[in-house]
């Protein structure tokens, strides 16, 4: 899934929208937060296997809470990323159409979360995911500081 929202979504985007434009040196800005999100969702990834006992699949879901790590400062760290991929290239390739793709994806992450990846997960954890929403938010970290 995050391959597809990150790369192939992403080059039909910017195959319809005629390509890419040549803004300088300024769009190698776009490569900061294309690395800082392929990292986050590597070490995401780890996450899952190490702590969670599982895999970011829904087949193969994991058996614990992750709450360390990137999971200490947002609860949804690996759409965080991915969103940063996008954002990223938008700079990279000097696209509107991108920025564009990028608050769609926002919107479409929001909506699977709160609708769907939150209950699931209330349901699955229990008090344990309560103590967490409580302590850890969504999207942006509340500070530089962990919050626990």
């Amino acid at each position: 899934m995050p391959t597809l929202a990150f790369a192939y979504l992403p080059a039909l985007v910017l195959a319809q929208s005629g390509g890419a434009r040549d803004l300088g040196p300024v769009t190698l800005f776009g490569l900061v937060p294309i690395a800082a999100g392929l990292t986050g969702l590597l070490w995401c990834f780890a996450d899952f296997i190490v702590e969670g006992e599982g895999t970011p699949a829904p087949y193969d879901a994991p058996r614990h809470l992750i709450s360390r790590r990137l999971y200490r400062w947002v609860r949804n760290p690996m759409y965080v990323a991915v969103l940063a991929i996008v954002l990223g290239e938008a700079v990279l390739f000097g696209s509107v159409a991108l920025l564009s793709y990028a608050i769609a994806l926002w919107l479409l992450f929001h909506l699977f979360v709160t609708l769907y990846e939150e209950p699931t997960l209330r349901a699955r954890f229990g008090p344990s995911y309560d103590a967490y929403r409580a302590a850890v938010p969504r999207w942006i970290p509340r500070g530089l500081v962990p919050p626990y």
